[in-house]
């Protein structure tokens, strides 16, 4: 067991909206990632997805509504729920979702990351 030092993770990358894995937990990865600007419309049919903000500020867009995320804040998205994540300014997230969670969900297209690297 190492300790893990996620600002010198961070650090390692500079690609927007391609995640990084950084651990597990039982089934889960918990992964950072660095936003900006708008992502995609995406559901997650099985799988819930947490977003934890480490830096900046996120919008979760919803069809309904959309909630602004600031530093220290997270959300919990729960499976099925359509959804846009929206970073105006770079902003740096960690997510804990299961193994089997596709970053683009239902959609697939030139952002979605099939195999993720672990750093």
């Amino acid at each position: 067991m190492e300790k893990i030092n996620i600002q010198e993770k961070l650090n390692l990358f500079n690609e927007y909206w391609s995640p990084r894995i950084i651990g597990e937990v039982n089934d889960s990865y918990v992964k950072i990632a660095k936003f900006k600007g708008d992502f995609i419309w995406h559901t997650h049919q099985n799988e819930d997805e947490m977003f934890y903000v480490l830096k900046g500020s996120l919008t979760i867009k919803f069809r309904d509504k959309a909630v602004l995320l600031q530093e220290d804040e997270c959300i919990v998205i729960p499976r099925g729920i359509e959804h846009m994540p929206v970073a105006e300014e770079e902003v740096w997230v960690m997510l804990i979702e299961p193994k089997a969670t596709l970053n683009t969900g239902n959609v697939i297209n030139d952002r979605t990351v099939e195999t993720l690297e672990k750093i």
